[in-house]
């Protein structure tokens, strides 16, 4: 939309750390595999602001979209003019796991 200001993308430190021990684990599978995957949630990150909240909404508030390629969902709120990452999760995790790791990026 001409004159709209960008959504701007912040990703947590939290979701940072979600992504850094996803790429050790890709990386131990096969070399080469975790920088493949940070490239492909890097660019399912920087989608986000094209077109913020259409993800479904979980746990009240948190949008979840599914990365494209790996079995992870990205968790964000929007704050105004900002989209927070607080996770991003490996989808074959235990689900009580999951709502507990949420709760730390409230």
């Amino acid at each position: 939309m001409p004159g709209k200001e960008p959504m701007k993308l912040r990703v947590s430190d939290l979701a940072n750390r979600d992504l850094r021990a996803a790429f050790d684990f890709y990386e131990r599978q096969q070399a080469g595999l975790g920088g493949y995957f940070m490239a492909c949630l890097l660019a399912d990150l920087d989608a986000l602001p094209d077109h913020p909240g259409i993800h479904s909404v979980v746990g009240g508030n948190w949008h979840r979209a599914w990365a494209k390629r790996f079995p992870c969902a990205i968790y964000y709120k929007i704050t105004g003019a900002e989209i927070t990452v607080n996770a991003v999760i490996d989808c074959r995790r235990d689900p009580a796991w999951i709502r507990r790791r949420l709760l730390e990026g409230r």
